[in-house]
């Protein structure tokens, strides 16, 4: 066995990578790193019991290139007789989209992929906004697995003789996963792309069972990662930099996949070594040279300096430091846990009393139990005891004080936690009042600081609700706006249309309809890891309350299938060459 592989045999040892039997999914680029842990999982597979496969998504960003990385990963795949998974996505047209940099909508694109390889379809909690991992449970799974058509026959489900059994879809729109014949295989070799999409439409979704993916992060990306946080400006959990697994919950919520770093205790230099003793090619992705891209500078400019004038072992300090701020950040949370069920109080608004028959309102829960809440969007105030608070280290006083903020939705800031603190510490007439972002309050009393919740009720009173006939158009005078469907024929070929604006007209109903959203409404748009409460995405888009409250959307019986600005979810989009409804808003009524 190789020096280095006993190294990560030792890694995966140690923080229970992987285990007998798991069936691991390794997720391939083409590059040093994801190639030298493919290899060196082969070479460890029979002392760890495991079973592999090849897992690669195509981001679409290089053109030929990005076409020739897929080849090379698949037939890396099939010399070694192994299982190989395969899916794609524009990730810069996600990004302009999203308006969101490259390099966050790829991740989002091919997370997203490997979430549902593992029978999950929401991402893992992340640590830090902007895309730190951690361990945790992911999102309840929204009901209705992206669909395909069922195979022709049974005849279509065969495995090859001479190649590995091929997965694939040509883009996160199409079956996330389809299996293919040998034939299919070797085509799509010569012409993958065009295979991918013909092959799209006679294959439904199928669960590969997979327990673990394993991705080729390295030490130097942690340290890269925990350097770039501490420039941009983090706390601790974000220094957590890049976490050894994400846990994702299984659609059943029985059980669970994991996303697993066996490499993170490895130098890329050494993977290099290692792969040039095997003489193993690998793909060199030319992005990785421009500038243009901030983890580039770090690792092409920044870390070379540090290492060469301040300190040689610095990214090994890096990397030490994000294991120490993890356990640190998992303590923490254990004790926010306690503090959360018992210093601080849930308590209903009153003018939330008695307004029967509107959304669902807090649970209150006794002192020293934890809160309920029936309803993940109900109305809560939050009460700590100011005493308690101002006598606890200032440590404490920030987590509470940040915890409560993430606990109710109100995206405090360091400098928000900073004013709170100090208003709750200032003497003064009990009453007042300090205002947070989206309307909330914090309100000091003698024995309390109160969190006070936006009074919403006047905004239930503007909720409107139309019927819409397919094709045809209602105007929705709350908005002063016309929401009208057409039907077209779909040709990808025509600028015309947006596709990322389109729906199959076959799975809508012939009426459909137009409405506010309301609280607990969820919306998958394409090219995202997970439903989001659509309170969420407007907030991520900015969009201002008074018009968020009359946002638009339109169901096709109880499921939303349209939310103005945001891509069609990827399970309902059109396909080219079939008949497709089209949703948009028009300003004023019709003929106007």
């Amino acid at each position: 066995m190789h020096s280095l592989a006993k190294r990560v045999l030792e890694q995966i040892e140690r923080l229970e990578l992987m285990r007998p039997g798991d069936r691991v999914g390794v997720a391939v680029s083409g590059g040093i790193d994801s190639v030298a842990l493919l290899r060196l999982l082969l070479e460890l597979r029979q002392e760890l019991g495991i079973v592999l496969s090849v897992v690669h998504f195509n981001h679409k960003l290089r053109g030929t290139e990005a076409e020739a990385d897929q080849a090379f990963v698949q037939a890396l795949a099939r010399e070694h007789g192994l299982e190989f998974y395969v899916s794609s996505g524009d990730a810069g047209e996600l990004a302009a989209l999203e308006q969101t940099g490259v390099e966050a909508a790829a991740r989002e694109l091919r997370y997203g992929f490997f979430y549902r390889l593992l029978g999950g379809t929401s991402a893992a909690k992340a640590a830090e906004s902007g895309g730190s991992d951690r361990s945790a449970g992911s999102a309840a799974l929204p009901k209705g697995e992206p669909r395909g058509l069922k195979p022709e026959s049974e005849e279509s489900l065969l495995r090859g003789a001479k190649a590995p059994l091929f997965h694939g879809g040509d883009d996160v729109n199409d079956v996330p996963l389809f299996h293919g014949t040998a034939k299919a295989a070797s085509l799509h070799e010569a012409d993958g792309a065009a295979e991918s999409r013909a092959l799209s439409n006679h294959f439904e979704w199928q669960h590969p069972g997979l327990d673990k993916i394993a991705t080729g992060h390295t030490l130097d990306d942690q340290a890269e990662t925990v350097l770039m946080r501490l420039i941009r400006g983090t706390g601790l959990r974000g220094l957590g930099g890049i976490y050894p697994r994400i846990v994702v919950e299984h659609e059943n919520d029985e059980g669970h996949g994991e996303i697993v770093r066996p490499l993170l205790g490895m130098r890329r230099r050494e993977l290099e070594s290692y792969l040039a003793e095997l003489k193993q090619p690998w793909r060199e992705d030319a992005t990785n040279a421009e500038f243009a891209f901030t983890r580039n500078r770090v690792r092409k400019m920044l870390m070379p300096v540090l290492e060469r004038e301040f300190n040689p072992a610095v990214v090994e300090n890096l990397s030490e430091l994000a294991e120490i701020a993890r356990d640190e950040e998992d303590y923490w949370e254990g004790e926010l846990s306690g503090w959360l069920g018992t210093v601080v109080q849930w308590i209903e608004p009153e003018w939330a009393r008695g307004a029967g028959g509107s959304a669902p309102l807090v649970q209150i829960q006794p002192l020293g139990s934890n809160p309920v809440i029936e309803d993940e969007d109900a109305i809560a105030n939050a009460s700590v005891s100011r005493p308690w608070l101002l006598t606890e280290p200032k440590a404490v006083q920030r987590r509470v004080v940040k915890a409560i903020g993430e606990q109710v939705g109100i995206p405090l800031e360091f400098k928000h936690v900073e004013e709170i603190l100090r208003f709750a510490a200032e003497e003064g007439p009990a009453g007042k009042e300090l205002s947070l972002p989206l309307g909330w309050k914090v309100v000091r009393e003698p024995e309390q600081v109160l969190f006070v919740a936006p009074e919403v009720r006047a905004s239930r009173l503007l909720d409107y609700q139309y019927s819409l006939p397919v094709p045809g158009r209602v105007f929705v005078p709350e908005l002063g706006e016309t929401i009208e469907a057409l039907r077209i024929t779909y040709d990808s070929a025509n600028a015309e249309y947006n596709a990322q604006r389109l729906l199959r007209a076959d799975l809508l109903q012939s009426e459909l309809t137009v409405r506010n959203w309301r609280p607990g409404d969820r919306f998958w748009p394409a090219h995202t890891k997970e439903p989001k409460k659509i309170k969420e995405l407007l907030q991520e888009r900015h969009v201002r309350e008074a018009e968020r409250k009359l946002w638009p959307v339109v169901l096709s019986g109880d499921e939303i299938v349209w939310m103005r600005g945001f891509a069609v979810p990827a399970k309902l989009a059109a396909a080219a060459g079939k008949e497709a409804v089209m949703i948009r808003d028009v300003e004023g009524e019709p003929g106007i």
